[in-house]
């Protein structure tokens, strides 16, 4: 009877752990199907707000459309790295931007949650509450943090998708017009879809003061289609990629040694009157790694 037991027990642990693995690699199937050459239409309409203010403006409703290369970086078992350019202009002659980076980390326990005003408060998580998560982490144009949360990719009705909501900075189609918050709290949905992917959000606009509570001052939906085209589309920006991916791996490298003190970060808005990401979009003046550690230090306080 001990040995029936046994072998149930044996067969038992083998069947969970080849479920295991079987719904990791579907994990990293769908994070890998972002990758390519899409036909992005960004969204974003305010739905409600909560202003003490009468005379309060909500934001105008924002639709922008462009041709966006999801880059490879990094492919391994527990990490998945992807780099994301916008490619404008004629293509022929395309002008590339360095767009925003998105890292997917299996069970990670190191978060850096964005608590305004530049700052991330480093949180270390319980190894059993992400088991099975996948953590996405996002990452500015320069690398340096924007948001991150941790996970489980579903899979189910014939639908992949992941959600998560985790505070973040204004993004950049607001804070250069808007003042009036400094928290986004993100509610984030990537789905796999059978013309690409969706990322759909629902985001409350913030106000956090210290010794306060959050005042939530208005609502926004999102909804960011990523239509697939062939690769050939995004022929600039893959080749500009392999022109620049060194120096990017250096910025990364650098940003990873910040990271890795896993402690709380403030960052300096600017330093000598100008953005961290105009330092590193200069690639004349910041390609060399001396140059790269010493600017990015430069804005850690």
């Amino acid at each position: 009877m001990k040995n029936i037991m046994f072998s149930a027990l044996v067969v038992l642990v083998s069947a969970n752990a080849f479920s295991q693995t079987e719904k990791k690699d579907k994990d990293r199937e769908a994070i890998k199907n972002m990758c390519g050459c899409y036909e992005v239409t960004f969204n974003f309409a305010e739905t409600f707000n909560y202003a003490n203010d009468s005379l309060y403006k909500p934001s105008k409703t924002k639709v922008d459309k462009g041709l966006e290369w999801a880059q490879l970086v990094t492919d391994e078992d527990n990490k998945i790295s992807i780099q994301h350019l916008l490619q404008v202009g004629n293509p022929n002659e395309p002008y590339i931007v360095k767009h925003w980076r998105q890292d997917w980390l299996f069970e990670n326990t190191d978060l850096y949650k964005f608590n305004a005003n530049n700052e991330w408060t480093y949180q270390q998580l319980d190894p059993a509450e992400v088991k099975g998560q996948w953590t996405q982490k996002v990452y500015q144009v320069d690398d340096s943090p924007r948001y991150e949360g941790s996970a489980t990719w579903v899979h189910v009705d014939g639908k992949s998708y992941w959600e998560n909501t985790t505070p973040a900075p204004l993004p950049r189609r607001e804070y250069t017009t808007r003042s009036d918050y400094n928290l986004t709290m993100r509610g984030n949905r990537q789905e796999i879809t059978d013309y690409g992917w969706l990322h759909e959000q629902d985001n409350a606009k913030i106000i956090r003061e210290r010794g306060k509570e959050d005042f939530v001052l208005a609502k926004e939906k999102g909804y960011n289609t990523y239509v697939k085209v062939d690769d050939s589309r995004c022929a600039g920006a893959a080749k500009w990629w392999k022109e620049n991916q060194e120096k990017w791996a250096m910025v990364r490298a650098k940003w990873d040694e910040v990271y890795g003190r896993n402690t709380d970060l403030q960052l300096e808005n600017k330093v000598d009157n100008k953005v961290l990401f105009k330092y590193l979009l200069d690639e004349e003046a910041y390609n060399e790694k001396d140059k790269i550690d010493e600017i990015i230090e430069a804005f850690v306080k």
